[in-house]
Formats: structure tokens, C-alpha cells, sequence
């Protein structure tokens, strides 16, 4: 688990310097801290210390094309002899890598059977050896989360590649004459003159989805690599293609997932999920799991401690609000499994925690369960160095409440023109509600306005924070038209057209999978686990895992209106009988409360300020109504207040004058 920086030239003038190679990896200590290297094509030697190195005095641009890569490492497997970049057998292919490949002893014992010799234990070293092989064709033989570039000095090309489902991120930078990546947009801006162009198109992205999706990114002329692509930068030109697709249009693709009943489903489930947590387990360093009390964490902390001759460590946080406090739950589990359990009460300081997470997250970020995960990140770093995770279930098994919305409003498609006209009258908007934005009747007023628009602009309606018609009447006027015909709705429907003829529920969770899961949820945890320098692994995101999920039909799923229903079957022997009948309830935090009282100077102070109204980005008067209706209790619009902040935040981290925040707040443990 690591950081990774770089640039490809085919210009001599668009060489950098091994200063500035520093600079772009010092930038990424905190996904590394136990070791740093860099390799550049004009340097001596081309591997790099970045202490003391006298390759740094002097240094002149000789090639007019080249390389250099930087890394920061966080040690998992090989404690002593990992060192990054890592080089081939005659040093004409280096790699910097981040992730972990999970089947790299498997691969090997065939790449040494082949002929390679290796000088490390590091799955790292396969990759090299396997690109010898097989060339841009190897991502596919991997099974893991991964974000990897190889420096091909025969061929002069840059290859990039990232995991199938968008574990760990890659940011690029496509100018004349070169190429520049990084695992954090940051590192990029430590090249001189790195452009820093706000995107009016991922601002209006950001307000609709609450994060940036790929392939855009918050600046003009960055991009993310999306998951499942590889990259080419060979004689000037990027080249990028997708390798892999969730097997969702073609079931039958997965010919060793076709059965006809659910025990036979159910099986393949317990072995394949089983398999997948049996090689996260592989570690050098100490390991535990997140424990939320919830179905998926129950399930992957029960699987670790059934192949663990000890009590395996598991954490969970709570909070002293009750409707955010899920410990009676998780260690409720903890005793079940027979787990060493570890629990905090924490007081999270928003306020105090807002600048860092604005520093980390690179771009507007506006999930606020960010914050939770920063904290449960942080006291889980205190005892371990590698923690497994729940992530992916709720995509991959229709665990949310959502999907059950979904599969009511094909109910309502079926009906005649007459009914469904009456259900979507503007009448029943009029309506008094609770201002809680999950109350029942906020929730049916929701459900019904979704209605009147095609099912898959619907659902953006029902999940998005600000809908086309509310960012409209939001923007300043010259910031609108700086938009044009732009739809930011056209990055979910696209997703929807990747798996067009199954039904429709399926086709939302395969949505899901290409949209929210790798953008929010992957996003959140991959930078608030390496800001601790925590490795975070996920069983359900493996990519054989996925596919069975993919080609498994809707109704093992969800049953009777509950999602998960297979996981909860399948794994009942892992679960509390108070989980397997629980109501999800989501890794939150009291925004509602917060905005009305500790944060509300913050929305005057921040959002009502001279600098955020002189970036003409919102008509004052429109947030200004925004945070009035709050305050007063007439509608709910903490989701949407905390995303202005976040993203004025960003400004003033990134596009102001730049400093990095010094402290980030220990948990307040009550």
C-alpha cells in the first residue's frame, strides 16, 4: 500500500528534474511512511535516494524521451527487501506500484517454472516479470486492488492500469510533449506551472453526485484513469481502453456460475466469499477488521476468525448520539465470533477535522461519512497495519433501501396513464411533512416526485444532492452559461446502457457498482485509511466475487422487500439473530444538528463570505435562502449546505493561498 508519482517527456523541455520528483512524491509521505525511491531515465544509475543523493547537483535534461517515477511505501509483504521502483533482471522495465496483488505466490511459481528469477518476495516483482510475458495483457491475470505505472525503457512507453473495480486511484495529467500521473491530484501540482483551472463542468458533477466522477477531475486537464482501464503513452499519444466489464448484460459469460437453485447459488457464494478473505489474510504485519454490527463486516470479521488460530482484532466507533451509534451491535457480533474486540465513543470535531479533510481529499468530497472513517481509521492504525472491510456488499447483494423504491416505481410504469398522472400531481408536494429528510412522509413526497421523469434520471433524483433544476437556480448567471448543454445526468446514464436488458433493479445496483461504489464509497475509504497510512481490504470487491454477484439472478437477492437476503442466509452461522432482522443504518453523522448549532457560524462565516461571492460561482441570495430554510426548520438541507462548504473549503485549500493544515485533531474519546 502506497503512493505512486511520475511523468513520461517526449520533449526534452517537458523533462523534470529529480528536485522536482522529490517534491511529487514528498507531497504523498502519508500513504508511505517507511520508505521513499524514485527512478529517472537521465540519472546515473536511475534509481534515486531521496537523501543526500548527489545525482540531484547539476542535474541537465539529456534525453528527449524518458521517465522518472516516485514512491512512497507503506510495508504489508517482503518487509526488507521491497524497495520501489523496482527493476527487471537487466533493468530496462522499473514499476511503481500501489495495492496488493493477492494471487502473486500463485503467479510466482509459474513466472519462476517460465524462467524468471526474482530478488524479492513482493507481489510487486510479479508484476514486472508478468508484464515480460504478456505485455499490457498481464492486469488481467491479477486479483487484487491495484494502481500500478511501468516505465518500458526498450519500447519508450508508459504503461498505467487500475483494479477492475476502483480500489485505489490514479490521476493523470496529457499535455504536449508529456504525460504525468499520481495516486493524489496534489502531487501533480508540484510540478512548476501545473495549471490550476477550475472545471465549471465538474463543479456542476460535484453538486449533483456529491464527488467528482471519472474520468473528470476538479481541474481542467487532470483526469482520473477510470477502474478496469489501462493506459498507453507511447511517441506522444495516450492511449486508453477498458479490460474488463461486470459481467451484468451477459450472465452467461460466467459459465462457472450456472445454476438452478438457490442452495447451489448459496454455495458458490460461501466458497467464492470464503476464498477471497482466506488471501486478504496474507500479511507481514499485524491485521484486523472493521466491525459496524452491519451484515457485510459481521460476515467478513466471522469468515477471518473461522481461519485464525486467535482472536482476531475488530473495531468499531460509535458516537454519543444515539441514531449514529451502532456499538451495541457490533459487539453484540464481536462476542458471537469470539473476536478482541476494540470500541470507541468519539465527539467528532467537525470543525476542527474540516481543513484536513479538505487537504486529503484533493478534490470537493462532499460524503460526510468521510469524517466517521477518518476517526475509525485512526484508532484502528493505533493497534494494526492492515484492516478488512464490508465494502461492496450493498452494491453487489441490493443491500440498500433505495433499490426497494427502485423495484416500487416499475409498479408504478405499469400503470395507466390516468393513475400515474394523479400520483405525480403537483398536489401532493403541497403536502406538510416532517423537515427530517427521512421521515416517512419526506420519503414518500421524494418517491413521488421522482415519478414524473424516466426511470434512470429518477433515480439520480432520489440519490443526487442538488437536482438539475435546484444547481440552475443556484448558479450565478455567468457561471450557468459557462455550462452550456452540459447534462451532468449523462455519467449515470451511461452507466444504466453498460447493462441494458436486464431488469431494472439489477441494472441500478450494476449502476451502482460503476458509479458510486468506486467514486463515493472506494474513494472515501482509500484516502481516509492512507491518511493514517492504514491498509484498508475489501472480500467483496474481489473481482471474482463480483462476477457471481453479476450473473446471479434479482430474486436470490432481494426477497420479501428485504435486500442481502442470500448473505444473510448464506452466512447465518456468522450472524446474531438481532443482525440478520436489523434496519441498515448507514455510517453517518449529525449533519442536521451540527448546521443548527455548533457549525452554523461556519455557514455564514464560509458561505456568505466576500471571497466565496467573488468566485461567481452562486447567486448569494439563492444559498443565502438555502441556509434561511435550515435554520428555520422548513426543509432539511444539511446534505446540500455541507457540499457548498465542502467545496468552498476546497477553494480556499487549494486555489487560495495554498497551506498545508499542520494538525489533524486526535479522536475525542469519551
Amino acid at each position: 500500500m502506497c503512493g505512486i508519482t511520475g511523468t513520461s517527456w517526449t520533449s526534452r523541455d517537458k523533462n523534470i528534474s529529480p528536485d522536482v520528483l522529490q517534491r511529487m512524491t514528498g507531497v504523498l509521505a502519508h500513504r508511505g511512511p517507511d520508505d521513499s525511491g524514485g527512478y529517472h531515465s537521465d540519472v546515473p544509475g536511475k534509481s534515486i535516494l531521496f537523501s543526500g543523493d548527489p545525482s540531484f547537483t547539476g542535474f541537465q535534461p539529456l534525453s528527449d524521451v524518458g521517465a522518472a517515477l516516485g514512491h512512497r511505501r507503506l510495508s504489508i509483504i517482503d518487509l526488507g527487501t521491497g524497495h520501489q521502483p523496482l527493476a527487471n533482471e537487466d533493468g530496462t522495465i522499473w514499476i511503481v506500484f500501489n495495492g496488493e496483488i493477492y494471487n502473486y505466490q500463485e503467479l510466482r511459481k509459474e513466472l519462476i517454472q517460465q524462467g524468471h528469477q526474482f530478488k524479492t518476495e513482493t507481489d510487486t516483482e510479479v508484476i514486472v516479470h508478468l508484464y515480460e510475458e504478456q505485455g499490457t495483457a498481464c492486469v488481467e491475470r491479477l486479483r487484487g486492488m491495484f494502481a500500478f505505472a511501468i516505465w518500458d525503457e526498450r519500447r519508450q512507453r508508459l504503461f498505467m492500469a487500475r483494479d477492475r473495480l476502483g480500489q485505489k486511484p490514479l490521476f493523470y495529467r496529457e499535455e504536449a510533449g508529456r504525460l504525468s500521473f499520481a495516486s493524489e491530484l496534489k502531487s501533480l501540482l508540484q510540478i512548476p506551472g501545473a495549471d490550476r483551472t477550475v472545471d465549471p463542468h465538474a463543479i456542476d458533477l460535484f453538486l449533483a453526485y456529491q464527488y467528482v466522477p471519472h474520468p473528470w477531475s476538479i481541474l481542467k486537464g487532470y483526469h482520473k484513469l477510470p477502474p478496469a482501464h489501462r493506459a498507453v503513452y507511447e511517441q506522444g499519444q495516450l492511449q486508453i481502453e477498458r479490460y474488463w466489464t461486470p459481467p451484468y448484460q451477459h450472465p452467461e459469460s460466467q459459465p462457472q456460475f450456472q445454476f438452478q437453485t438457490k442452495d447451489q447459488w448459496s454455495a458458490a457464494l460461501r466458497e467464492t466469499l470464503t476464498e477471497s478473505v482466506r488471501i486478504r489474510m496474507r500479511s507481514d504485519v499485524p491485521l484486523g477488521a472493521f466491525l459496524s454490527g452491519g451484515i457485510d463486516s459481521t460476515i467478513i470479521a466471522g469468515l477471518m476468525q473461522s481461519m485464525s488460530d486467535r482472536p482476531v482484532h475488530t473495531f468499531s466507533i460509535g458516537f454519543p448520539v444515539k441514531q449514529f451509534d451502532e456499538r451495541s451491535y457490533a459487539r453484540e457480533a464481536a462476542k458471537m465470533l469470539g473476536t478482541e474486540h476494540h470500541e470507541y465513543v468519539v465527539e467528532p470535531a467537525a470543525l476542527e477535522m474540516l481543513p484536513r479533510l479538505a487537504w486529503h481529499y484533493d478534490e470537493p468530497f462532499a460524503d460526510s461519512s468521510a469524517i466517521p472513517t477518518m476517526y475509525l481509521s485512526q484508532v484502528t492504525r493505533q493497534e494494526v497495519t492492515v484492516s478488512l472491510s464490508g465494502d461492496g456488499g450493498d452494491e453487489l447483494f441490493a443491500g440498500y433501501d433505495r433499490y426497494r423504491a427502485v423495484a416500487l416505481s416499475q409498479w408504478f410504469d405499469r400503470l395507466p396513464g390516468f393513475a400515474r398522472k394523479m400520483l405525480t400531481a403537483s398536489i401532493w408536494q403541497k403536502l406538510p411533512a416532517s423537515v427530517e429528510q427521512k421521515s416517512f412522509r419526506r420519503r414518500v413526497k421524494r418517491f413521488l416526485a421522482g415519478l414524473s421523469v424516466p426511470p434512470e434520471r429518477r433515480y439520480l433524483k432520489w440519490v443526487g444532492i442538488f437536482d438539475t433544476e435546484r444547481r440552475h437556480e443556484m448558479y450565478a448567471p455567468g457561471f450557468r452559461e459557462q455550462l452550456s448543454h452540459f447534462d451532468a445526468d449523462q455519467f449515470l446514464l451511461d452507466a444504466y446502457q453498460l447493462c441494458p436488458d436486464r431488469d431494472f433493479v439489477t441494472r441500478t445496483t450494476a449502476t451502482d457498482v460503476q458509479t458510486y461504489l468506486p467514486c463515493d464509497i472506494l474513494t472515501k475509504v482509500d484516502i481516509a485509511s492512507m491518511a493514517h497510512s492504514l491498509e484498508c481490504r475489501s472480500p467483496f470487491l474481489d473481482h471474482r466475487v463480483a462476477e457471481l454477484a453479476a450473473a446471479m439472478p434479482l430474486k436470490y437477492k432481494i426477497h420479501k422487500g428485504r435486500g442481502k437476503q442470500i448473505l444473510t442466509d448464506t452466512f447465518s452461522d456468522l450472524l446474531p439473530a438481532s443482525i440478520q432482522t436489523r434496519k441498515k443504518m448507514g455510517f453517518g453523522v449529525p449533519l442536521n444538528h451540527w448546521f443548527r448549532n455548533e457549525l452554523k457560524p461556519l455557514l455564514f462565516d464560509v458561505l456568505l463570505d466576500q471571497r466565496a461571492i467573488d468566485r461567481q460561482i452562486f447567486n448569494p441570495q439563492a444559498v443565502e435562502q438555502l441556509i434561511s430554510e435550515h435554520l428555520n426548520r422548513q426543509w432539511d438541507h444539511s446534505a446540500r449546505l455541507w457540499s457548498l462548504l465542502v467545496l468552498e473549503l476546497w477553494f480556499q485549500t487549494f486555489l487560495d493561498p495554498v497551506s498545508i493544515p499542520d494538525h489533524f485533531p486526535d479522536p475525542v474519546l469519551i
